[in-house]
């Protein structure tokens, strides 16, 4: 299935591109229900998934698309403004969504607790190899990367499988490109998995 890319109002400050969500098999179930507020039962959704997945974009985008609101991390916020603030979504009704890290949310305050467990709840699964040949050239894309021909085909195989590791990579490309002032060809993609991984992934046939 090919892949798709959601623009967001915000620059990258190396490349001065948009930002953008690559969507993909990860995320579409996601993105698809962030299009579709109105079905959220109590206009509740709470957003999780691993490092690096893109929560704090998806809630950037909702919040400024839609109209509705986004609290991020909300593991970490203070639960009793969290509450309130479902409150006020419900008076005033707009959808709210909350984004919390991979490992779920223990939620100490009952009231709270029992209207997050009421709300939907979405999931941002591992990218296939599709999606993460892309976040590889969107990712070098937004910092002014240029990727030589062949990296995706190159990369997917030998790294980690998690958006994460796939940040690291692609930073550790720019990093030694930059370094070694020469362009990002095979050489440089050995020696960035070499870095983030280890020698035995870089030299993997």
């Amino acid at each position: 299935m090919a892949q798709s890319q959601i623009a967001l109002p915000l620059l990258h400050p190396r490349s001065g591109e948009p930002e953008r969500i690559v969507i993909g098999a990860g995320n579409r179930s996601v993105a698809e229900a962030l299009a579709r507020a109105e079905d959220w039962p109590f206009r509740t959704a709470v957003l999780a998934g691993p490092p690096r997945s893109g929560k704090s974009l998806f809630a950037r985008w909702f919040a400024s698309h839609t109209g509705g609101g986004a609290i991020d991390d909300a593991q970490g916020r203070d639960e009793t403004e969290i509450f309130h603030a479902w409150n006020r979504a419900q008076e005033d009704g707009y959808p709210l969504l909350l984004t919390v890290g991979e490992g779920g949310w223990d939620i100490a305050l009952p009231d709270l607790r029992s209207r997050m467990g009421a709300a939907l709840q979405l999931e941002i699964g591992p990218p296939d190899d599709e999606m993460a040949a892309e976040l590889i050239l969107s990712q070098a894309a937004q910092r002014g990367l240029s990727l030589g021909e062949g990296a995706p085909a190159y990369l997917v195989p030998r790294m980690e499988r998690s958006y994460a590791a796939i940040e690291r990579i692609v930073a550790e490309i720019d990093r030694l490109s930059l370094e070694r002032m020469a362009p990002a060809t095979m050489s440089i993609w050995r020696d960035a998995l070499e870095a983030v991984q280890g020698p035995e992934q870089g030299r993997l046939l």
